[in-house]
């Protein structure tokens, strides 16, 4: 059941990985046309939300961040609950694996550009640059290449990714937040602690529908990512069906969500924030330490923290390499992590603020473009040409 469900999940991305390229191809045209000053203006125009007495404002481009990616990670939250619980991850070992690979993910990276900004006299304060993993184009690079790779990898990829990104949501936290509003979170806190609870019963989709909306709010009230809230919000949705012969709903609300966020929310999302101008790029930018130094992490650090922790912890059976994939095929997926894009520029605003055509914010963006296209592209190169299937078992199906 579980290959069944991913199955389905692979062949929507196949098919949706072609929209979301074009998307961002088309941002990055219009970003650097006659159209861009329009663009960007479209983007940063503020646009409010009313609930009762309490007005949300925000530009577009973070009602894309904060709204629509918040149904995305939901999404990914309860796929990743389903495999905990009942799929490719429900042995602690194999779930031990992509955790302790997103670890040294964030790890290695910082500390190739740390290595290299200290040597050449870069900016210290770029390291958390290079450390997120961009899910949405990570996984789009996969399904292209992915038709007869093992589904495992994906699961594989996808846990790693969040992981990853939690823990640069929380480095966002720490670094760069300006606090957190302590009444909207402990409402939110306690909206979720709620639905735990109820949703022992039977409870109908307008129900989780209404939750999540309430947690989603005061989540941004909060100023918390709602990413956070969107993947705590999945871990109370029930993987169990209430009557034999029905579905449970976490699955279907997968399978409800999914087309959605495949075809119409991560699109929007990429043409939003793959708009990057290339005014004020010349040589002389292209080879400032900060430029090679975030560069750097994401495609040699990347590589080497998750294929290097994936390998430790299969070698000292802590963890289990993905069932049925060879090495290489694993190493192609630690290249893809280099993809680190939207969430990268994102945490580069924050550690170098200014104007978008500023030298620190041009450079930022180059090194970002630079590792993770020169990351896909390997990436795809490595899974496109490595055999199919391990020939020989996993160090758990061997046992």
């Amino acid at each position: 059941m579980a290959r069944r469900i991913t199955l389905e999940f692979l062949k929507t991305e196949a098919a949706s990985g072609a929209v979301l390229g074009v998307a961002a191809l088309i941002a990055l045209i219009v970003a650097n046309s006659a159209l861009s000053d329009q663009y960007f203006a479209f983007l940063k125009g503020y646009q409010t939300l009313q609930l009762g007495p309490i007005a949300l404002t925000m530009p577009l481009s973070d009602w894309v961040k904060e709204g629509l990616m918040a149904i995305f990670f939901l999404v990914v939250g309860l796929e990743i609950k389903y495999e905990i619980l009942k799929g490719e991850l429900s042995d602690p070992r194999r779930l031990a694996t992509p955790v302790l690979a997103a670890i040294g993910g964030m790890i290695a990276p910082a500390a190739v550009y740390l290595a290299f900004s200290n040597a050449f006299d870069g900016p210290s304060q770029g390291w958390p640059i290079p450390l997120a993993t961009d899910i949405a184009f990570a996984l789009a690079v996969f399904a292209m290449v992915a038709r007869k790779l093992p589904t495992s990898l994906r699961v594989f990829l996808l846990t790693l990714a969040i992981v990853d990104d939690l823990g640069a949501i929380a480095l966002i936290a720490v670094l760069f937040s300006g606090g957190v509003q302590l009444q909207p979170l402990l409402i939110a806190v306690g909206l979720l602690g709620v639905g735990a609870v109820i949703s022992r019963w039977r409870i109908t989709p307008p129900f989780w529908v209404l939750g999540f909306a309430l947690v989603w709010w005061f989540t941004v009230q909060a100023e918390l990512s709602t990413s956070l809230a969107a993947v705590a919000f999945a871990l109370i949705v029930p993987v169990n069906a209430r009557k034999e012969g029905q579905e449970s709903p976490l699955k279907e609300a997968m399978h409800e969500l999914h087309p959605y966020v495949a075809y119409v929310v991560l699109p929007i999302f990429a043409f939003s924030k793959a708009g990057v101008s290339f005014q004020g790029v010349n040589l002389e930018a292209l080879l400032t330490p900060l430029v090679l130094g975030i560069a750097l992490g994401l495609f040699v650090g990347k590589q080497i923290g998750v294929f290097g922790m994936a390998w430790l912890a299969s070698a000292l059976r802590i963890g289990a390499k993905p069932r049925g994939a060879t090495w290489a095929q694993v190493y192609g997926v630690s290249l893809l992590c280099g993809v680190g894009f939207t969430m990268s520029l994102f945490i580069g605003a924050l550690a170098f603020p200014g104007p978008i055509d500023s030298p620190e914010q041009v450079q930022v963006k180059l090194g970002v473009l630079g590792g993770s296209i020169v990351s896909a592209i390997l990436g795809a190169l490595v899974l496109a040409r490595s055999p199919r299937r391990a020939s020989e078992p996993s160090d758990l199906d061997a046992r």
